[in-house]
């Protein structure tokens, strides 16, 4: 099922988000003990990662019972500027009683496909049996409609076997590390965050325009046995349909 839900602005998108992973975060632990949480970069998912470290959010998740994951990480060492685990940690994680062990990064320090490998086994022993299928999955979309590592005209979106690929983007020059498509979609929950008018465009053409992931790896996100939610503030939405 895909849902498209509007927000006036920026700061009622975070809120409604955030009550919905507080929401999910509740139904996991109490149905499977533990709620696994993908993180996504970029500055839109870090105004939720800090809204969640505060009150009610920060009090009403059993911490102890998260486990987070990364959607994809540069290939930088986790102290690094550009690290999506510095930025995750730096808004979140530090501020909430979730135990070390249960915070598994991709070694963006690693060459490219050691740090593939790493975090394959790393999700081999998270999920013990059969592809992973994470709780929430937490995604972008940038302006070129690229989310996670997945970029346009890229290797990764061909991906059917592999969990986590190194994914070289001519584009910007350089190596990313990338959950893939078949894991994405594996999913209980995805939910997208996109905020402001320059989104707005690429929007419209992800969610209505003709089907073309290769131009648009967005389009590609459809979980299989779970549920698409975007939610979007109303400037990235002013040129959808009906709003």
């Amino acid at each position: 099922m895909s849902e498209t839900r509007v927000l006036p602005g920026t700061q009622q998108l975070m809120q409604a988000a955030a009550e919905i992973v507080t929401q999910l975060a509740k139904q996991a632990v109490i149905q499977r003990g533990r709620f696994s949480l993908v993180l996504s970069g970029g500055s839109t998912p870090r105004a939720l990662y800090r809204l969640l470290a505060t009150s009610p959010y920060q009090d009403e998740i059993e911490w102890a019972n998260v486990h987070v994951f990364w959607g994809d990480e540069r290939c930088v060492p986790p102290d690094d500027a550009e690290s999506n685990y510095r930025m995750a940690r730096a808004s979140l994680l530090d501020h909430v009683a979730i135990p070390p062990t249960s915070i598994h990064r991709i070694c963006g320090e690693l060459s490219p496909e050691d740090a593939s490998d790493d975090y394959t086994q790393t999700l081999v022993s998270f999920f013990r049996d059969g592809i992973p299928r994470f709780d929430l999955v937490l995604l972008g979309m940038g302006d070129d409609g690229h989310t996670a590592s997945l970029f346009p005209h890229t290797a990764a979106l061909n991906e059917t076997q592999k969990w986590v690929t190194a994914n070289y983007v001519p584009q910007k020059d350089v190596w990313r590390i990338t959950l893939t498509l078949p894991v994405i979609n594996a999913a209980r929950q995805v939910i997208f965050l996109v905020a402001g008018a320059p989104k707005a465009e690429r929007l419209r053409e992800v969610l209505y325009g003709p089907r073309q992931p290769h131009d648009l790896p967005a389009q590609s996100i459809q979980p299989t046995n779970g549920n698409l939610l975007w939610l979007v503030d109303a400037a990235a939405a002013s040129t959808l349909p009906h709003t």
